[in-house]
C-alpha cells in the first residue's frame, strides 16, 4: 500500500490519516498518523538487531529502498502492550519526517480517512500524561475513538539525539549584532514541550518576546484582535507583533490554513510567517509556498529558525520603511 496520491488543496484545513490498530488481549486500540508522513505500508520485514538499542520497542533495522537502512519500532510495545508477534494482519508503516526514515510495526491497518482539523479534539491533560505526550489529537470515526500519535515525540523518547535542539552555531559578530534587536513573535504549536523549549531558548538571548497559542484557531482569534486594535489606534500592525512561527498539524485549524488567512488579509499579510514542522518535504514545501509562507523549516533545528526570523523581520522592516517613504513623497 503506497502513500495516497490524493493531494489536498493547500490551506483547506483538511488532513488525511492512516488508521491502524494494535492488539492487546483481544482488544484493538486504534490510532492514526498523518498520511503526509507515510512513505508506504508494507509487510513485516526481516530485521537485524542493532547494538545498544535504547528501548525494547526498537526491534532493529531492515534494508529499504536503494539500500536505505530503516529502524523498526514495535508500536504496540512502545505503547505498553505485548509486542506484535506473528499476527496475520500485521503491517509495517514506513514514515519520513524531520528528513529521517523510521518504520513502525503495527497489528493491522484499516484505511485512510480524510478529515477536517475542526473535527480533531485536543487531548486533555490526563490523556497527555497517560500517553507520555505521544497523543496530539482525538477523533471519532464510525463510533470508534482514534488517537492521533505524535511520531516525533515517540522517536524523540526512544532516541534523544532526534529530539528538537537549539545548537548555537552563529558567528560571534552575528551574535553581537543581534544584541540591539528585540522582536515580539507569535508561536503556534499544540505541543507543550515544543512551546516550552521555543519560549526558553528564543527568549534566552533577549532578542524575542514569544506569545504562544496552542492551535491555529486561537492564533487567528488573537491576530484578529490585534488587527482591530491597530486600526482603532491608528498604528501599524508591526508595532504590536513582528513575525509568526506556526506548526502544521494542530486541532481546529492547521498551520497552512492559518498562513493562508494571514496572507489573504490586507493588514496582516505584511507579517513574515515561518512554518516549522517535522513534515516539511518537497511536496509540503510547495504547499507552504502556495499559502504564502515566507519560510519553511523542518524540525528539529531551532537555531536556523531563530536566525531566519531575525532576517525576515529585518527585511520586512526595510520594505515597510521603503513603502512609507514613497507614500510621504
Amino acid at each position: 500500500m503506497s502513500q495516497t496520491n490524493i493531494l489536498l488543496e493547500s490551506g483547506t484545513n483538511e488532513l488525511e490519516i492512516v488508521e491502524f490498530y494494535v492488539n492487546q488481549n483481544g482488544y484493538q486500540a486504534h490510532y492514526g498518523i498523518n498520511v503526509a508522513k507515510v512513505v508506504e505500508i508494507i509487510r513485516p520485514q526481516t530485521v537485524t538487531a542493532m547494538p545498544e538499542m535504547r528501548h525494547p520497542a526498537i526491534k532493529g533495522a531492515f534494508s529499504h529502498r536503494n539500500g536505505r537502512i530503516v529502524p523498526l519500532i514495535d508500536m504496540a510495545q512502545f505503547l505498553g502492550y505485548d509486542p506484535v508477534c506473528g499476527e496475520e494482519d500485521s503491517k509495517v508503516i514506513v514514515t519520513e519526517f524531520n528528513h529521517v526514515f523510521t518504520a513502525f510495526l503495527v497489528s493491522g491497518v484499516n484505511r485512510i480517512y480524510r478529515l477536517s482539523w475542526t473535527s480533531v479534539e485536543a487531548p486533555g491533560t490526563f490523556l497527555q500524561d497517560m500517553s507520555r505526550s505521544s497523543v496530539v489529537g482525538v477523533v471519532r470515526l464510525e463510533e470508534r475513538v482514534v488517537f492521533l500519535l505524535d511520531l516525533e515525540a515517540v522517536v524523540g523518547e526512544l532516541e534523544p539525539s532526534m529530539a528538537i535542539t537549539f545548537t548555537n552555531t552563529g558567528r560571534a559578530e552575528d551574535e553581537e549584532r543581534k544584541k540591539d534587536l528585540h522582536y515580539t513573535i507569535l508561536q503556534v504549536d499544540d505541543s507543550h514541550s515544543i512551546r516550552e523549549l521555543v519560549r526558553t531558548l528564543f527568549e534566552k538571548d533577549g532578542i524575542f518576546t514569544v506569545i504562544q497559542k496552542v492551535n491555529g484557531q486561537d492564533a487567528w482569534d488573537y491576530l484578529e484582535e490585534i488587527r482591530d486594535k491597530s486600526e482603532n489606534e491608528g498604528k501599524d500592525i508591526t508595532e504590536y507583533i513582528q513575525g509568526i512561527i506556526t506548526d502544521i498539524e494542530m486541532p481546529f485549524m492547521d498551520g497552512l490554513n492559518l498562513c493562508k488567512r494571514i496572507k489573504e488579509d490586507s493588514i496582516l499579510k505584511k507579517l513574515p510567517v515561518a512554518i516549522f514542522s517535522s513534515m516539511i518535504n518537497e511536496s509540503l514545501a510547495r504547499k507552504c509556498q502556495t499559502v504564502g509562507a515566507d519560510a519553511q523549516f523542518a524540525k528539529p533545528d531551532l537555531r536556523s529558525l531563530s536566525d531566519k526570523m531575525v532576517e525576515m523581520i529585518g527585511n520586512s522592516e526595510m520594505w515597510i520603511a521603503s513603502v512609507n517613504k514613497h507614500e510621504v513623497l
